[in-house]
């Protein structure tokens, strides 16, 4: 056996680096790939709302032609997908926390459940009395921007810049959207949304290895 090993760093500096390392060490054990958290979830929102403009573009035209259930369906199995995905590797990473981070993360995800439950439920009783363009518009401007919001107040509550540019990001792009109209938000959406949670997963991917 070499004792070297057991014996205490030689200097202050050697200790602070043993720390470091030691640090980084735990970090990339408990901090999941960013890839696997914003990715999944870019993939679903370019593919789901792509098919959505696709489907139901401006001034109701049809660019393909698809089954009327089509997109809705997609979009929907690609959140569950992604939703999965997060769920087990959240679960992986940060099972075994516990305190007061395990509490913040607990009371998030049911402000995500309760959240959405609740507005999809009063949107459920608006847009059956709306135009199908405007309440597909409403349905989706009103659930990327509960995204939004949500983002941002997880990057406040974990100081996350990261989390909380990608929820001004999103809350921004679906302001535009809003506002070009039925057909032109899947757009937006799709491209900018989409595009932008994987290049938001990129970043951060990078910035791990830095740190690292």
């Amino acid at each position: 056996m070499d004792l070297d090993d057991d014996l205490p760093p030689p200097d202050a500096a050697a200790a602070l680096r043993l720390i470091q390392d030691q640090r980084s060490a735990a970090a990339r054990r408990i901090q999941p790939d960013a890839r696997l958290l914003y990715w999944p979830w870019g993939v679903a929102w370019l593919v789901g709302f792509g098919l959505f403009f696709l489907q139901f573009s401006p001034g109701e035209r049809e660019l393909l032609r698809l089954p009327g259930w089509l997109p809705l369906a997609v979009l929907f199995a690609l959140l569950l997908a992604a939703a999965a995905v997060q769920a087990v590797v959240s679960t992986r990473a940060y099972g075994q926390l516990s305190g007061d981070s395990a509490r913040r993360g607990g009371w998030y995800g049911c402000a995500w459940g309760l959240g959405s439950v609740s507005v999809y439920a009063g949107l459920g009783r608006i847009t059956e009395h709306l135009p199908h363009d405007l309440a597909a518009l409403l349905w989706s401007a009103t659930a990327v921007g509960l995204t939004g919001a949500l983002h941002m107040a997880g990057g406040a509550i974990w100081l996350d810049r990261d989390l909380f540019r990608l929820g001004v990001w999103i809350s921004v792009i679906n302001l535009a959207g809003a506002f070009a109209g039925p057909g032109w938000h899947a757009l937006v959406v799709s491209v900018a949304g989409g595009g932008g949670i994987l290049v938001a997963g990129a970043l951060a991917r990078r910035r791990q290895r830095l740190r690292s």
